[in-house]
């Protein structure tokens, strides 16, 4: 174990993602899917086998103790580890680029979920390799948060802590005197018995519900790391049955707050779930959204003389709620009740209202993407104080429940994220169009990548996009996107610090 623990980061992530191809190879196996297993089986052997010898190699060395020096690995890892994901994948499915095989599972390993391939084209045993590198993806997110994101001030703690962005918190001596191996090891140590346990117990919930095994462990995973892959079974993307929409709409809700599952990235004094500013406002969106929503609805019914059933407006109210929370927490899973509100009402998806929901996002520290709600709060914040000042220009600001952990300049800081992220979408929507792209086809590539949200492809634009149909510059261009979507780009601001290459 203190082996392990003194590998770089790197290899870590490498490591389990050779060892976790056997997962696939074996219910290719019990499949009679010989081929399948064979690919994922010599892959992941393979992979052991480098990632083994390099290890032995470097046996010896001292640590590495420069938290920066962990996030460029982090880095690294969204970049270069896909490739390597990749080899089984395009060796099972054989009908494919392995350029294609590499965006996929980019997609997947960044938690988006967008994919090159109609869902009827991949084996069960592919599709299950896609939900679980994106849920390997997500517990990387989670634990990356607080080991590496939580004392650099990154990731949104920047509008709480004291530090810098890409410094670490003056307020957490005890966090910036552990080795960045320590605060790997204990952080996975202490999320990895959640994000398990959660998912298996959604798993057995959807089986319990009438789902096949293969079908609720894809579903569980996705759910649990908000990628919103789906099966072969179905449109994309589409959860169909109240009780299994139920049991995703309330796993959910772990994507609004860290407090949900974990308070290990706490800066200051304890705070209830109850008022916690990210869950709050995220519960507000969930509640105001959908009535809008089913108003809009209730009067397109009204204008094309549709009879004005109690039962259809509560489905199509269900609908939206349900596809609110999978937008705002990133997901992109749809309701079947959603397409239903659509007949009833005779009016098309809203795109956007789902592209500003992703553009939100969910909470700090979670798997979801987005600008993150605890910005918007800040942003919130400073508005309302700035109101305050129009109408009472002697006032002082009163520091009251959660705004007391805000930083001095935590809405500032949120500001320059904003601004920062707008300039990601307009240059990636311009890299887009210059590849041939139309303007709306653009705009919903960017957002999809930068938000982690793959689904918006299909329901944002008036017809789904085809990822397949971009050329390689595109198809490059959106991996890099959605690399730069999960790792957002103060932190690689933040790895541009001459500090970082001073040694």
């Amino acid at each position: 174990m203190r082996a392990l623990r003194q590998l770089p980061l790197f290899l870590l992530l490498a490591g389990g993602g050779a060892l976790s191809m056997l997962v696939p190879a074996v219910v290719a196996l019990g499949r009679e899917e010989f081929h399948i297993a064979r690919s994922f089986f010599y892959a992941g052997l393979l992979g052991t086998l480098i990632v083994a010898l390099i290890a032995v190699a470097r046996a010896g060395r001292p640590p590495e103790r420069d938290s920066a020096r962990q996030l460029l690995a982090l880095l690294a890892a969204f970049v270069v580890l896909p490739a390597g994901l990749a080899v089984p994948f395009h060796e099972a499915l054989r009908t494919t680029s392995f350029l294609n095989a590499y965006v996929e599972m980019v997609s997947c390993l960044t938690t988006t979920g967008a994919t090159l391939f109609a869902p009827e084209r991949l084996s069960p045993e592919l599709h299950l390799w896609r939900a679980q590198v994106a849920w390997m993806g997500g517990f990387v997110i989670w634990t990356a948060a607080a080991a590496i994101l939580a004392p650099l001030s990154l990731g949104g703690f920047e509008v709480t802590a004291s530090g810098e962005p890409g410094r670490a918190d003056a307020r957490q001596p005890a966090m910036a005197a552990a080795t960045p191996q320590m605060r790997l090891a204990r952080a996975a140590r202490r999320l990895a018995p959640v994000y398990g346990a959660l998912t298996l117990v959604l798993w057995l919930f959807l089986m319990a519900l009438g789902e096949a095994p293969i079908a609720a462990a894809i579903l569980a995973m996705s759910t649990i790391s908000t990628s919103g892959i789906t099966g072969e079974a179905g449109d994309i993307g589409v959860i169909s049955g109240f009780w299994t929409e139920a049991a995703i709409f309330a796993f959910l809700l772990f994507a609004l707050s860290r407090l949900t599952f974990s308070s290990d990235t706490l800066t200051t004094a304890r705070t209830r779930l109850t008022q916690d500013p990210e869950f709050r406002l995220g519960l507000i969106l969930v509640v105001a959204v959908p009535v809008v929503l089913l108003v809009r609805h209730w009067a397109g019914a009204y204008e094309v003389a549709r009879d004005q059933d109690l039962t259809q407006a509560l489905q199509a109210h269900w609908g939206a709620s349900f596809t609110v929370l999978s937008f705002l927490t990133t997901t992109g899973f749809v309701s079947s009740n959603w397409e239903e509100a659509q007949v009833w009402s005779g009016l098309g998806t809203p795109g956007l209202i789902l592209m500003g929901l992703a553009i939100i996002g969910g909470g700090v520290a979670t798997t979801a993407g987005g600008v993150k709600l605890l910005r918007i709060y800040a942003l919130y914040l400073h508005g309302l104080r700035e109101m305050e000042k129009l109408v009472h220009p002697s006032s002082v600001g009163r520091a009251g429940g959660f705004s007391r952990r805000l930083r001095r300049q935590g809405a500032f800081i949120a500001f320059v994220f904003f601004m920062l992220f707008a300039l990601s979408l307009t240059l990636t929507s311009l890299a887009f169009a210059a590849l041939g792209s139309g303007f709306e086809e653009a705009m919903v590539l960017a957002v999809a990548a930068l938000t982690t949200t793959g689904p918006l492809i299909v329901w944002a634009p008036e017809t789904p996009i085809a990822l397949i149909e971009l050329s390689q510059g595109g198809k490059l261009t959106l991996a890099g996107a959605m690399i730069l979507g999960r790792f957002e780009l103060l932190a690689i601001v933040a790895l541009l610090s001459p500090a970082l290459w001073r040694r």
